[in-house]
């Protein structure tokens, strides 16, 4: 059984997904910290080749720094017509130091060429959850669905979030609310699972 406390760490250090797992969070009655609230925290490489063994390494990794119950994710986008492309690479697409507007940029030109008229995809999230041994306790994906856009809509969220279309709207997630997002999100779906889990197991 995992470590009985009220702490859990957010293995990342990305503003925006800090705040949106915050959000997804509240109302719990757990502490939730970042590894901005860490000192000297060395990133963890991701060197699996499925969402779930990079969210496993991440969590382990930084649970094992840190010395507490610890909480990291693996997403991307898949698109189909790209052969469920950029995948795991989705943060490193376009190279690991090229900002989301080229990485959105290369995928658009890449989805034109290929002439698929029904641009479906759908977001992936993998989070893992380990003690603060280091033992992976439980693990939850989120998923959804969706198609992509001719161009980037909206200015909210991040990553590719201007791109994205949900199944039954008509808008990016960079243009609908957080409201919606913090329903139908594919990071939102896992961490309703692993808040679950939390809650039978760790009494929060």
């Amino acid at each position: 059984m995992p470590q009985r406390s009220t702490t859990l760490v957010l293995g990342t250090k990305n503003d925006g997904k800090i705040r949106e797992l915050r959000r997804l969070f509240d109302g719990s009655s757990v502490e939730l910290k970042s590894l901005q609230d860490f000192g000297e925290i060395e990133d963890v490489d991701e060197t699996g080749s499925t969402f779930r063994a990079n969210a496993e390494l991440k969590a382990r990794g930084f649970a094992l720094q840190t010395g507490q119950l610890s909480l990291a994710d693996d997403s991307g986008l898949e698109v189909e017509a790209l052969g469920n492309a950029p995948g795991v690479y989705s943060a490193r697409f376009a190279g690991r130091h090229s900002g989301y507007d080229e990485k959105i940029g290369k995928l658009l030109t890449m989805l034109d060429e290929t002439g698929d008229a029904t641009r479906r995809a759908r977001f992936v999230c993998v989070m893992a959850l380990s003690d603060h041994e280091g033992r992976i306790v439980h693990v939850a994906e989120g998923i959804c669905t969706g198609s992509i856009a001719d161009g980037p809509r909206g200015s909210g969220g991040f990553g590719y979030d201007p791109i994205f279309v949900p199944d039954g709207y008509e808008f990016t997630f960079g243009e609908l609310g957080d409201d919606i997002k913090q329903q139908i999100s594919h990071r939102a779906r896992a961490a309703k699972l692993i808040i679950r889990y939390l809650l039978d197991f760790i009494a929060i």
